[in-house]
């Protein structure tokens, strides 16, 4: 079984690929969406978020904004502003944003890999997300949103990467955040044999970001593959589009948390219930930790600093991560949330938009105190996917994103 595949990749002619490129659909609201796609009938969003094209009011996840976009679909490929590759190709990716840059290798990896836990999770799904993004799938027949994964340090492949990105690059464009997007088509056979022979070598690779559009596409395999009315191709059917870069080069930013309300304390109640598991102190300034142990508050207009030094060491790899500490002693037993998946009182901020937009919300009135975080570290992320373990919910905000559009997985 092949850990990972060349694909003949579906994406846009150069001179229509800065229109069509779009950040990933779940990342922003309904309202950024229409923004961004305004005037841009080539934008991929008409694709992921079809619903900026019905009525106002329409159910996102009602049958007739599936079949728009793949009406939508159809139509930019007929039309030439997208197109397939004749070979199979993989992609060298490259993003880059301010100082950071990482260069990594577009795929198609082993749905049987994933299934056999070779392809490694650290996060549960939410079941209603998992099921759009079943239908999405699906109903378009392709894989539109790439899976981010990590690969182990391996010299030869990072100097492949390199070596196969010194020419111009078959795709450029600068996104509206700022970052920059670079793609290169590597189909070389020697070089694809090369690729595949050195990721079959890896013991495991690791979901970053997208473990519901790999579970989806495990679900839709399974599927098609009891519907005797569809044909089953291996090469397609049997594999998730997914964007994987070295390890070393990822970069991960906080996810951080707000609550809508105390849970019944007043906010001096609130902080004497925390001091008594945390140093708390005043902050002057907004507070964005910068170190293990450390948790940010925003409360009724003033920053804490909340310091735990002398928690005991526990054996599981979960339990020393900063939002397990906030969870397990300040949202589980002071303010009722135990369950992050289902749970209306919390929401999450990703690092990217920084503390600002937690006091931005407490403020408004909308939220009645928020926690910033230190990020988790990548290696953590590895050592509890090893152990069988998972993480709380929105754990981890990988920066920059991976763009929907530049290239997709037909499902033939």
């Amino acid at each position: 079984m092949p850990l990972i595949k060349p694909f003949k990749g579906l994406r846009p002619s150069p001179e229509n690929a800065s229109e069509v490129i779009a950040p990933p659909y779940d990342v922003i609201s309904f309202q950024e969406a229409c923004d961004l796609a305004k005037n841009k009938p080539n934008s991929f969003l008409h694709i992921s978020r079809p619903e900026i094209d019905l009525p106002s009011g329409t159910n996102p996840y009602s049958s007739e904004v599936y079949a728009r976009g793949a009406t939508t679909l159809k139509g930019m490929i007929e039309s030439g502003v997208l197109f397939r590759d004749d070979q199979e190709c993989f992609y060298v990716y490259e993003l880059t944003h301010q100082a950071i840059s990482q260069k990594g290798l577009v795929l198609s990896a082993s749905i049987a890999a994933y299934d056999q836990n070779i392809i490694r999770k650290h996060e549960f799904t939410r079941p209603e997300k998992e099921d759009d993004r079943v239908r999405q799938i699906d109903t378009l027949s392709a894989q539109t949103g790439p899976v981010l994964l990590a690969y182990p340090t391996q010299a030869e492949v990072d100097s492949i990467l390199v070596s196969s990105s010194t020419s111009e690059p078959d795709v450029d464009v600068i996104a509206e955040d700022g970052v920059r997007h670079r793609v290169w088509v590597v189909s070389d056979a020697s070089t694809v044999k090369s690729l595949q022979r050195l990721f079959d070598q890896f013991h495991a690779l690791y979901i970053a970001d997208g473990h519901h559009r790999s579970a989806a596409a495990s679900r839709v395999h399974k599927l098609r593959s009891i519907d005797e009315s569809k044909q089953v191709d291996a090469t397609s059917e049997g594999y998730f589009l997914a964007v994987a870069f070295p390890q070393q080069q990822m970069k991960i930013l906080p996810y951080n948390r707000v609550v809508t309300d105390l849970n019944g304390l007043t906010e001096e109640a609130f902080l004497g219930k925390i001091a008594d598991k945390f140093k708390v102190t005043r902050s002057n300034e907004p507070l964005a930790p910068d170190r293990k142990g450390v948790i940010g508050l925003y409360l009724g207009g003033s920053w804490y600093r909340l310091v735990a030094d002398n928690l005991p060491i526990s054996a599981n790899p979960v339990d020393c991560l900063d939002v397990s500490m906030l969870s397990n002693l300040i949202l589980g037993p002071i303010l009722g949330i135990h369950d992050l998946r289902k749970d209306k009182r919390i929401d999450f901020v990703g690092g990217v938009r920084g503390v600002s937009e937690l006091s931005k919300r407490v403020d408004a009135g909308e939220m009645a105190c928020a926690f910033s975080l230190f990020p988790t570290g990548i290696q953590e992320l590895i050592s509890i996917a090893d152990s069988g373990e998972v993480m709380p919910p929105k754990s981890t905000w990988f920066e920059p994103k991976l763009a929907d559009g530049l290239v997709s997985l037909v499902l033939d």
